[in-house]
């Protein structure tokens, strides 16, 4: 394959990932920090419980765990589609 032909697929499959797993990974960030801020805002106003409790965060959904998934595999393909195209230049 021509050295071009690896550097579109770079290009393509890094865009790709980029567009998959980056919603998916500020979903993620976005809800832990509004579970913080909550936490910290009933702690502010008194409210919180003196008890420790076990954490309700409930981490990654599964569509946000596949999804951040098919981003790093299009990540890793893009890496090696630019060492292909360095290979063959």
């Amino acid at each position: 394959m021509p050295p071009l032909a690896w550097l579109v697929i770079c290009v393509v499959a890094g865009a790709a990932a980029y567009v998959v797993g980056w919603p998916a990974w500020r979903s993620y960030r976005s809800r832990e920090a509004r579970d913080l801020n909550t936490d910290r805002y009933l702690a502010w106003r008194g409210r919180s419980s003196e008890i420790p409790r076990a954490s309700t965060r409930e981490g990654m959904t599964n569509e946000e765990r596949r999804r951040i998934y098919a981003g790093v595999g299009l990540a890793i393909g893009s890496v090696l589609a630019l060492i292909a195209f360095f290979g063959t230049s």
